[in-house]
């Protein structure tokens, strides 16, 4: 039944977007207007459904991670800013409101929280090593709105049907954009730049953006989809890729067989036309992962063909398109003579000793104090180092240390569970995969890549909620015997 007060509500809220709107478009302009109007569209269509916004940022995180509302005011917010924010803002009001009466937590939410802690109190105390621009402190928002976003999901995770639909969304999503970087690749380089830098009017960087091994265009173009960076696209890739890798063999897999292969052959292609050796090294981590935990007596026979397969790859001539490329660059990367690597070794020993003079939390966010040493190096456990000191790494260990305990310990809820145990399994070899290529790079805690930064814990939050899951429905069953 409507009542006056309702309409009332309604009616006042009718006239302030009316009038914010109209301010917008006032003062930027019709296409400033039109994203306001998507803007309040997304709003009402994640408070009718939180679903919906967690489905926004995984489509965003996939397929335009760096696209921005075309409005300035003092900051530039991005989409993903919108998406994250709308199903944060909603889930807040729910509690706040009362109708939501309880929040759903597990072991991780302690360390996770200190983690955050530690990172808001090594902001400030950095402050004193940078300007306080508002695009840092926006950056630094994200970062933790990424990470708080965990606990929204073991959250909001509470049946099995929900999980699940979210993990069959970023599949979808992961192939979907492996899809484009591999179109954008076949095509002449030309053209591909002519359509990328279409995404300038959502506020991505113009020019010519086609990225090359050692970005020399003598070599292999690299695929780069709409991220911009190969190397974060291929991190996104093997996430995927190793979340998609269990249900590859499941006898009850998300989606039917050939359509799971179909997926994972996209991804794989996509990701090896990245020529990022850390991603694809974790991805073969991932993979390794699911058979040591699952598939032991098929980890014999599958190394031997793994070892001929790479022996043939080796023994191709150096020119085979594409194969050559990439194993020519394994080689020298582990040799050490490529300029990527060099600059890698370069890097850690900075890191290393700016780690010695600021041990406890770091420099911060906004820069270096000692003009001889710079902040940012291609590994996350060294840029957490760095930015958040031995407090701030140790506060990740825990987190990440937790996430895979609480695993082993509730292993056996999942092991004769055909429908749970593949996804449950790939959230945690996708976790691996990605602190595996932390290893070699930094887009997974680098506050510049806030959509690596969201998708891996996102992904995060998703392998605890499931082994909670799995742990109750154990103690259920245990209970109804």
């Amino acid at each position: 039944m409507v009542t006056l007060k309702s309409l009332l509500g309604m009616g006042v809220l009718v006239g302030f977007v009316a009038i914010v709107g109209g301010a917008i478009v006032g003062f930027g302009g019709p296409l400033a207007g039109v994203a306001f109007t998507l803007g309040v569209i997304a709003v009402y269509a994640v408070l009718r459904d939180i679903e919906i916004g967690f489905w926004g940022v995984i489509g965003v995180v996939c397929l335009l991670p760096f696209a921005t509302l075309p409005i300035d005011i003092g900051l530039t917010p991005t989409f993903l800013d919108l998406a994250l924010g709308s199903v944060v803002g909603v889930w807040i009001l729910g509690v706040v409101t009362g109708q939501q009466r309880t929040i759903v937590t597990a072991p991780i939410t302690l360390p996770l929280l200190i983690f955050i802690v530690v990172a808001i109190f090594a902001f400030i105390f950095g402050l004193n090593n940078g300007p306080l621009t508002s695009n840092l402190l926006r950056r630094f928002a994200e970062l933790i709105l990424s990470l708080g976003f965990v606990l929204i999901v073991v959250d909001y995770c509470r049946t099995w049907d929900r999980l699940e639909r979210l993990v069959k969304v970023i599949l979808l999503a992961g192939a979907a954009a492996a899809a484009i970087g591999i179109f954008l690749w076949l095509l002449p380089a030309d053209l591909t730049n002519t359509l990328l830098n279409l995404l300038t009017r959502l506020g991505y960087p113009g020019g010519f953006v086609i990225r090359y091994i050692e970005e020399n265009p003598e070599l292999a173009e690299r695929a780069i989809g709409t991220s911009v960076d190969p190397n974060a696209f291929g991190g996104l890739l093997l996430m995927i890729g190793a979340l998609a890798g269990p249900h590859l063999l499941a006898a009850r897999p998300l989606f039917r067989r050939w359509q799971v292969w179909g997926l994972f052959g996209l991804i794989a292609l996509a990701l090896l036309l990245t020529f990022s050796r850390g991603a694809m090294a974790g991805l073969m981590v991932g993979l390794f992962f699911v058979l040591v935990v699952r598939y032991r007596r098929w980890l014999p026979g599958l190394i031997l063909v793994g070892i001929v397969g790479v022996g043939l790859i080796f023994i191709l001539p150096e020119n085979t398109p594409i194969i050559g490329d990439y194993v020519s660059r394994a080689v020298a990367g582990l040799e050490g003579e490529d300029l990527a690597t060099q600059m890698r070794v370069g890097e850690y020993r900075d890191a290393i000793e700016l780690i010695r003079r600021y041990p406890l939390f770091g420099v911060g966010f906004a820069g270096s104090p000692d003009l001889d040493l710079y902040l940012g190096v291609a590994m996350v456990y060294l840029t957490i180092g760095q930015q958040m000191g031995v407090l701030g790494l140790l506060a990740f260990v825990a987190v990440i240390g937790t996430t895979f305990a609480y695993a082993f310990v509730h292993r056996h809820s999942f092991k004769q569970d055909a429908r749970r145990d593949p996804t449950w399994l790939g959230l945690h070899a996708a976790v691996a995969g990605g602190l595996t290529a932390g290893i070699f790079d930094h887009y997974l805690f680098n506050i510049d890549f806030h959509h690596a930064v969201t998708i891996f814990w996102l992904l995060v939050g998703l392998a605890v909620a499931a082994t909670r899951l799995g742990e109750a429905a154990n103690n259920s069953a245990a209970k109804q015997k």
